[in-house]
C-alpha cells in the first residue's frame, strides 16, 4: 500500500507577516471579527470589539473589547517581541484604573519572570481582575498561507479564586449543590457540541451564556422553593426597552421557530426586560431527576440561542418607530 505523503509544519517569524509592526500590522489584523473569534476560542470568552488604540489613563490600550458573557471590559496589549517591564507596568495601570477587567497580554515570547508575574497577579487580585498571557505563533506547510496559533502561558485560576471568594463567607450545602448542578449541565452541553460556550460552574441559582453582543445574555436558573427551572434571554443596558420591543415584533416567528410559547416580560419598572420559558413542578434538589432537567435546559438553551442570537446581532434601537401619539 502506497503511503500518503504528508507536509511538514514550518514556523514563520511574525515580523515577516506583520512587517508594519504592532500598531499598523498586528493590531488591525487581530481587531477583525474572524481573528477575535480565534482569540475568543483560545481564552474562552465572547469578545466584541469596542475600540482600537483606546485611551486608558495615561496609556493607550491596543484593543478594547467587551466580554459579552459578563458585560465586562477586556483590554488587549500586543507586543511582537519578547515581553518587557514597560508593558507589564502598563497592564498594572489598566488594572488599577478599572473595577472589573480581563487583561490579555500577547507577545512573541514570554520571559520566565513575566510569566511568573502574571501567575502571581492571578493569585492575589480580586475575582473581578484577570490576566492572560499568550504567545502568538505562525505556521505554514510548504507554500501555504501562514496560520496563526495562540498558546496560553498564563491564565486565571478560576477554581482558586472561587474557593478564595467562598472562604470569605459560609459555604452552605445549598451553594455546593448548585455548583454541582451547573457542573453537570456544563458537561452535557460540552458533550452535545452545540453553539453555547458554557461558563465555569458557580455556587449560585443561575448560570449565564453569551449571545454574541454586549448588554444581552441567556440565562438558566433554578428555584427550589417554587419548584421550577427556567431559560431566558435578558435585554440590558440603555436600549433594553427598544431592543425588547423590536424582538417582540417578531414574537410569532420566534415562537414558531423554537416550537413553544414564550413569556415576554417588559418589566416596566426595571431597566431590563426578558423573554423566558419555564418548567414547573420539578425539584432541582432531586439528583435522580437531574438528567431529565438538564436535557430540558439544554434543549431550550440551544433552541433559544439559535432563534435569538442572529436577531440580537442585527438589532438597532433607532429602527423602533415612535408611537403615533408621541406628541401627546
Amino acid at each position: 500500500m502506497q503511503s500518503q505523503k504528508l507536509g511538514r509544519l514550518e514556523p514563520v517569524d511574525p515580523r515577516e507577516v506583520w512587517k508594519n509592526g504592532e500598531a499598523a500590522g498586528f493590531t488591525p489584523w487581530l481587531a477583525r471579527e474572524e481573528n477575535l473569534v480565534l482569540l475568543s476560542d483560545t481564552i474562552g470568552l465572547e469578545l466584541e470589539l469596542e475600540a482600537q488604540e483606546k485611551n486608558v489613563g495615561p496609556f493607550r490600550a491596543d484593543i478594547l473589547c467587551r466580554d459579552t458573557g459578563s458585560n465586562t471590559w477586556v483590554l488587549i496589549e500586543n507586543q511582537l517581541a519578547k515581553t518587557d517591564h514597560s508593558h507589564l507596568g502598563q497592564l498594572l495601570t489598566y488594572a488599577a484604573g478599572l473595577k472589573a477587567v480581563t487583561i490579555v497580554w500577547i507577545a512573541d515570547r514570554f520571559t520566565d519572570e513575566h510569566r511568573a508575574a502574571l501567575d502571581w497577579l492571578n493569585d492575589v487580585t480580586a475575582e473581578e481582575i484577570n490576566f492572560f498571557g499568550l504567545e502568538v505563533e505562525l505556521w505554514r506547510i510548504g507554500e501555504s498561507p501562514a496560520a496563526p496559533k495562540f498558546n496560553v502561558v498564563s491564565s486565571p485560576n478560576d477554581w482558586t479564586k472561587a474557593i478564595s471568594s467562598a472562604a470569605e463567607g459560609e459555604v452552605t450545602e445549598t451553594k455546593a449543590l448548585q455548583q454541582e448542578y451547573w457542573a453537570a449541565l456544563r458537561e452535557l452541553l460540552i458533550d452535545r457540541k452545540g453553539p453555547l460556550r458554557p461558563q465555569k460552574p458557580r455556587p449560585q441559582h443561575w448560570t449565564n451564556f453569551a449571545v454574541g453582543r454586549a448588554y444581552f445574555g441567556i440565562h438558566a436558573s433554578v428555584n427550589s422553593q417554587a419548584g421550577f427551572i427556567e431559560v431566558g434571554v435578558d435585554c440590558l443596558g440603555p436600549d433594553a426597552k427598544p431592543h425588547f420591543y423590536l424582538l417582540q415584533q417578531e414574537k410569532e416567528e420566534i415562537e414558531k421557530e423554537v416550537g413553544y410559547a414564550l413569556d415576554w416580560e417588559e418589566l416596566p419598572n426595571r431597566k431590563q426586560s426578558r423573554v423566558s420559558v419555564r418548567k414547573n413542578g420539578v425539584d432541582p434538589n432531586d439528583k435522580a431527576n437531574w438528567p431529565a432537567q438538564h436535557e430540558w435546559l439544554a434543549d431550550k438553551l440551544e433552541g433559544i440561542y439559535r432563534a435569538f442570537s442572529p436577531r440580537i446581532k442585527e438589532l438597532n434601537a433607532a429602527d423602533l418607530a415612535p408611537p403615533e401619539d408621541a406628541d401627546a
